[in-house]
């Protein structure tokens, strides 16, 4: 007798074996605790781009929201409960943006590409939240003399520089947002019919995150480089590196290094039409 899927859980290819655990689905008798895990290390850089080539980059229905400035930003995360206290690193970045569809209207930050150093995660985000994920290879956070350095690469060519250097301590009392979260288009191709889509969603992660609490936040000076990159360096994203790397960094925008736990696991993601 063949197996039928059951409403209201979630499945993941190979589906032939039942639900499938994650970060959304811990299988019967495990507990998480969202106000604990993850332990999170975040380092991150800002720089003001040209608004024009930045623009380039974001899918019809968005434009961008006040001065074009990119985000960079390091996660280092350990003891994940769905990991059963494994961890793993990703990369994110981003920048304001404003989406206006035929019923919704929404501003955030447009998650224009994930990387992580895991390929659980990857599968899963991409299939059940819709978030643009790739993989790298991501060192551990080095820190010498004061200068934080953090990098991804892949199959040993490095594609991404990180530093931040006088840090300060600064509050780490958590601001409530003012926009709405964060914004990402997910895309299927459809099967057979190149070109065409199976799915092509604005979803939208919203922004309260009530379990997370920042331990300590420091605030610094930050550079980022993007290494552009021939086909052979990296034959299946070349071509997302180096369009990164063409933006111009017209002056640095500040950089961050927050220690916290805990955070939700994206169960109120939702799409926008």
């Amino acid at each position: 007798m063949s197996y039928r899927f059951e409403p209201g859980l979630i499945y993941r290819m190979p589906t032939h074996f039942g639900p499938a655990p994650g970060p959304r689905q811990l299988p019967p008798g495990i507990s998480s605790n969202p106000k604990r895990s993850p332990r999170r290390l975040s380092v991150g850089a800002s720089f003001l781009t040209d608004a024009a080539l930045l623009e380039r980059h974001l899918p019809e229905g968005f434009s961008l929201s006040g001065e074009p400035i990119v985000s960079v930003e390091f996660h280092y995360m350990t003891e994940i409960d769905w990991l059963a206290g494994r961890g793993y690193t990703m990369i994110h970045v981003s920048w304001p943006a404003r989406f206006r569809g035929g019923r919704d209207r929404s501003e955030g930050r447009f998650l224009a590409v994930v990387w992580e150093s895991l390929a659980d995660p990857i599968i899963s985000g991409r299939d059940e939240v819709g978030h643009p994920k790739l993989y790298a290879e991501v060192d551990e956070p080095r820190e010498w003399n004061g200068v934080r350095f953090c990098t991804a690469a892949w199959m040993g060519f490095r594609f991404l520089e990180l530093t931040v250097s006088d840090l300060q301590n600064a509050p780490s009392t958590q601001t409530p947002s003012s926009l709405d979260g964060t914004l990402m288009l997910k895309y299927v191709p459809r099967t057979g019919a190149w070109g065409e889509h199976e799915v092509r969603q604005v979803t939208l992660t919203p922004a309260a995150d009530p379990d997370k609490t920042i331990e300590y936040r420091q605030t610094g000076i930050g550079t980022v480089r993007f290494c552009r990159a021939d086909w052979s360096d990296l034959p299946t994203m070349h071509h997302v590196v180096n369009a990164l790397a063409e933006l111009p960094i017209i002056e640095p925008r500040g950089a961050t290094v927050t220690l916290s736990r805990g955070g939700k696991p994206y169960r109120d993601q939702r799409i926008l039409e």
